[in-house]
């Protein structure tokens, strides 16, 4: 029974992950040639990584809320399937094909998509198939090296070095903690910026309220505009190339606005005056009540020696609840938890290093995909870990995950928790300070020294004759 259940679950998310790849991957000939038959594999490969990340995020909330439907209906024939094996079998499963993607479906995918067949052999897919095993052993010995010398640079120990041999039990747990620490200290990095930017993403995909704004003489600007560099377009010759293509993108930009203007006055009223401050005020509710409770984490930390994540083995399953206001209290870790991933993504493809990264529709290669696939899943099994360390949840990680060596230093976890606080604050202050800042540069005449990079300096306003007004 709770194998059928694990691979209903799997099936559903590997077939919405599918979709998601497909809607970002580049459309490629329908030949059936080597490299399209390459392509389709490293895809499936993709798609098994991304739906293992998509269980990786579920698995927290799935049993917090598992653990209260088991408290609340103890006696109840229909969730009889709902028990404490299949939760310990789903964070086990999931630990072990995260390592598994991690380590060995993920570079395979990547090696396999660029290599060609060692030099005198006949090509075709076996060669290529006999590179990428040969380029995967030779990445496991170096990793192993450079785990073995780390462990004699940190712990020189007779008994640490031996249970290096322990491939099963030890190295690989040990290596995958490693991952994980990477995994929290990218957290630690893209949260704050994507809880910040959070309110700058919304804001564009709501209608935002037309407060002294008059919707009409803004669409008669841009359709002077988009009429002028219309005009202009029609009468370049084909010969200067270059001028066209920098009108065309001109005119792509100009009609997207027009887009979001008319867009904005087919909105009714209550979508633009009530849906955006709602959506603001719930958004700036959820990011002070993470702050607060990471705040209140660091004084758990202080004063009690359980608040640690490694400081109690739990009640367990369906035996108590693991939230002081029961269902509501659980209700409402579930949410901040998605909260906090979908915060971490924005962040992540908000972050300068990563801004190319950003997968595009039906523009993405499969080496970007490979590397998203990667990048999201260090980040799905770090949200479990993260999620337990800033006090979010109380409970008690599961399998592999919850046997992780730093989760025991308690000035790890408390300056992590500090980190968290004061960068999240940070982030916050500077997002709904900028406004202010910016006037009060203009109203001291420090403008022009570009003391501030924020993207309303560049902001351009559309004027009747096709030119652009700077605000």
């Amino acid at each position: 029974m709770t194998e059928t259940i694990c691979f209903l679950l799997f099936a559903v998310l590997y077939i919405v992950s599918y979709f998601i790849i497909t809607r970002y991957k580049r459309k490629a000939d329908e030949q059936e040639d080597e490299d399209a038959i390459v392509n389709r594999i490293s895809l499936f490969l993709s798609t098994f990584t991304l739906a293992v990340s998509a269980g990786a995020v579920l698995l927290l909330p799935f049993s917090i809320i598992s653990n209260e439907i088991l408290l609340s209906f103890p006696q109840n024939y229909y969730i009889q399937w709902l028990n404490g094996s299949l939760i310990h079998g789903l964070w086990n499963l999931a630990s072990l094909f995260s390592n598994l993607c991690l380590f060995v479906l993920m570079p395979f995918a990547f090696f396999f998509l660029e290599s060609e067949g060692f030099a005198g052999l006949k090509k075709g897919i076996r060669a290529r198939i006999l590179e990428t095993l040969v380029m995967l052993i030779l990445l496991a010995l170096l990793i192993l090296g450079i785990v073995w010398v780390a462990s004699a640079l940190i712990d020189n120990d007779a008994a640490s070095m031996e249970s290096l041999y322990d491939l099963w039990e030890f190295y690989l747990p040990y290596l995958y903690s490693c991952i994980s620490l990477m995994g929290c200290l990218l957290l630690l990095l893209c949260t704050p910026v994507g809880l910040s930017r959070m309110f700058t993403v919304m804001g564009q995909l709501l209608v935002k309220p037309t407060i002294l704004e008059d919707l009409d003489e803004q669409m008669y600007i841009i359709t002077l505009e988009e009429e002028a560099i219309q005009r202009r377009l029609n009468g370049v010759s084909s010969m200067v190339e270059y001028q066209t293509v920098e009108l065309e993108r001109e005119l792509e930009k100009v009609k997207s606005k027009k887009t979001n203007l008319e867009r904005r006055k087919k909105a009714s009223a209550w979508e633009r005056n009530l849906v955006y401050p709602a959506v603001m005020i719930l958004l700036l509710i959820e990011t002070s009540i993470s702050v607060l409770l990471v705040a209140l984490n660091i004084l758990y930390l202080l004063v009690d020696e359980t608040a640690m994540p490694k400081g109690s083995g739990g009640p367990g399953i369906g035996n108590a609840s693991l939230s002081t206001f029961g269902f509501v209290g659980a209700a409402l870790e579930i949410i901040l938890i998605f909260y906090l991933m979908v915060s971490s993504v924005v962040g992540f493809y908000s972050l300068r290093f990563f801004e190319n990264f950003t997968p595009r529709k039906d523009d993405t290669t499969m080496t970007k995909i490979i590397g998203n696939c990667v990048s999201i899943l260090v980040l799905s099994s770090a949200l479990p870990v993260m999620s337990r360390t800033l006090g979010i949840t109380r409970f008690d990680l599961l399998g592999d995950f919850g046997r992780f060596n730093w989760l025991g230093n308690f000035y790890i976890v408390l300056s992590y928790n500090l980190l968290f606080a004061i960068m999240t604050t940070l982030c916050l202050v500077r997002k709904f300070t900028s406004a202010v800042r910016e006037e009060l540069l203009k109203a001291l005449g420090l403008d022009k020294l570009h003391l501030s990079n924020n993207p309303r300096d560049s902001e351009t306003k559309p004027s009747a004759n096709g030119h652009q007004k700077t605000l």
